[in-house]
């Protein structure tokens, strides 16, 4: 893999990670907007490691695969977060 796009990749995952901090360091409570700025934003980061660093991006097979279940297990978070919110709410 070419030095290039292991950097390019390194600087989408920080530039990532930095949103990340950001969104999450407010500080108001969170809420469910921020929780799930968060967890797109972890999905985009799997996304960039799972295409740059295994080097799976070439297949679109795998990709649209893994996109499928990190989709689904990061929507599975997100409801489980509203679930939990709600019950200290109530």
């Amino acid at each position: 893999m070419p030095a290039r796009d292991l950097i390019e990749a390194w600087a989408a995952l920080v530039a990532l990670s930095s949103g990340t901090v950001l969104l999450a360091s407010r500080g108001a409570p969170a809420g469910p907007y921020v929780a799930l700025g968060v967890l797109v934003l972890a999905g985009f980061k799997a996304r960039v490691i799972l295409a740059r660093y295994l080097g799976i991006g070439g297949s679109r097979f795998w990709m649209r695969t893994f996109d499928l279940v990190i989709g689904l297990f990061l929507a599975l978070c997100f409801g489980l977060y509203l679930f939990g919110s709600q019950g200290l709410r109530g």
